[in-house]
């Protein structure tokens, strides 16, 4: 690659998902030797959990391309801002603007099947008395709106497993868009019943991001690893290519 140093890819999960999101996605990088680290996103507001993956990047040494799966393009997009991401890559993610939030970005398109088949739990917060409300996908539902391409035993482990993201984290506005400032590739799951696939498409559009269409489900790095592996390694040549220029 030019003599320019590796870049350790970062992959942030989700709503509704965790690390193991990503456990057909992981052998495909590591076979090209490209480090990967895969945090725990606390899923609690979307400004603390950038500040979380943004500390964690800046305790990599070199370069890094963050990849960000749905609720976690948009943690991406505040985090990407750190001096050593050179470049972002959403998987059927919220390519979210500047002050906006989850919640005005989808608010200007059809509702997907995942609307009604949301439920909501409340959680200590604590502080003092005060409860939080975590929102979970029913998990009878599970495999048809967030996994439909999935073999069905593991999805059935999946939707018992899902780590739910605080309501609050839909209305919180993005404090800056890394996009502006990196080169950026994005999947759009072209048959996404979690997030409106026309959601991926404008906002990827808007962010002037280099864009392939994959026909999966919300989960397309379990289902087609190996396009998305090509995508990350895409934006791994397109960055050590422009530094070595």
């Amino acid at each position: 690659m030019n003599g320019s140093p590796q870049p350790t890819v970062v992959l942030v999960h989700g709503a509704f998902a965790d690390g193991s999101s990503f456990a057909r996605l992981i052998p495909e990088l590591q076979a090209d030797g490209i480090p990967v680290v895969v945090p725990a996103v606390p899923n609690r507001s979307l400004t603390g959990d950038a500040a979380y993956v943004a500390s964690l990047v800046r305790g990599i040494e070199g370069p890094v391309v963050l990849v960000g799966h749905s609720y976690g393009g948009a943690v991406i997009t505040v985090a990407g801002v750190e001096e050593n991401v050179t470049a972002l890559v959403y998987l059927a993610g919220y390519a979210l603007e500047e002050g906006e939030s989850l919640g005005e970005l989808q608010g200007g398109f059809p509702d997907s099947a995942l609307a009604s088949a949301l439920v909501q739990r409340p959680y200590p917060t604590g502080n003092g008395d005060e409860t939080g409300v975590d929102v979970y996908v029913d998990p009878e539902r599970f495999h048809a709106v967030f996994a439909a391409d999935i073999d069905e035993d593991l999805a059935r482990v999946l939707a018992v497993t899902q780590r739910p993201l605080a309501a609050a984290a839909f209305g919180e506005p993005a404090p800056a868009a890394a996009w502006k400032t990196r080169p950026a590739f994005g999947v759009v799951a072209a048959a996404d019943q979690t997030i409106n696939p026309d959601v991926e498409r404008f906002g990827y559009r808007r962010a002037g991001i280099e864009t392939v269409e994959l026909d999966s489900s919300h989960l397309v790095m379990l289902s087609r690893p190996k396009e998305v592996a090509a995508l990350i390694r895409d934006a791994i040549r397109a960055t050590t290519t422009e530094e070595s220029a």
